[in-house]
């Protein structure tokens, strides 16, 4: 059984620990509103199998809480715990013109309004006040982090497989790194 995720499909969310005794589960939503998870039908797990329905997800200060159809019980809850969910990319609606699935932009190059290389995108974060995208940069210096917005990111080409960042002043400047002799002599 595999958990690799295939072109042909995107991770849509994944269940967590069981909540409460009658089988509800916490549920990690990658979907832009986050209880519209349950609205695309049955999910797959990692091996493909469609088999996960969500049949209720209710909305909490701490978690999202859903209730998979045929998991009546705590013991059958905790057995789904870490079941990642996909769906077949052809179920997906077509997107909007400045709008992108996540799974698409990673791996993007990442250049400057003139060209430059300055990185990859390895992923997009976002810790509750909106997406952060992570960036490897190509000088070998540790990833940064900046924020997804049409001022800082003007371009996305998925098919160039680009985008275009304009970083906040002095993010990707150089600096001294751990072993770089700054003027002492040693």
């Amino acid at each position: 059984m595999t958990d690799a995720p295939s072109d042909d499909r995107l991770l849509m969310g994944e269940i967590g620990a069981a909540q409460g005794l009658k089988g509800e589960v916490r549920l990690r939503s990658y979907t832009q509103d986050p209880a519209a998870i349950a609205e695309y039908g049955p999910l797959e797990d990692g091996a493909g199998v469609p088999r996960i329905e969500i049949e209720s997800v209710r909305v909490t200060p701490k978690a999202l809480v859903a209730r998979i159809k045929g998991v009546t019980t705590r013991e059958g809850a905790e057995a789904l715990n870490g079941t990642k969910l996909y769906l077949a990319r052809a179920l997906l609606p077509e997107n909007a013109e400045d709008e992108w699935y996540q799974a698409d932009m990673i791996g993007l190059a990442v250049l400057d309004r003139e060209g430059e290389v300055l990185g990859r995108l390895v992923a997009v974060h976002n810790f509750g006040a909106s997406d952060l995208l992570e960036i490897q940069r190509a000088d070998g210096a540790p990833n940064v982090l900046v924020p997804f917005t049409q001022s800082t990111v003007p371009e996305v080409d998925i098919e160039g497989g680009k985008l275009v960042l304009v970083p906040p002043e002095g993010l990707f400047e150089d600096v001294g790194r751990p072993g770089d002799d700054e003027g002492g002599e040693g």
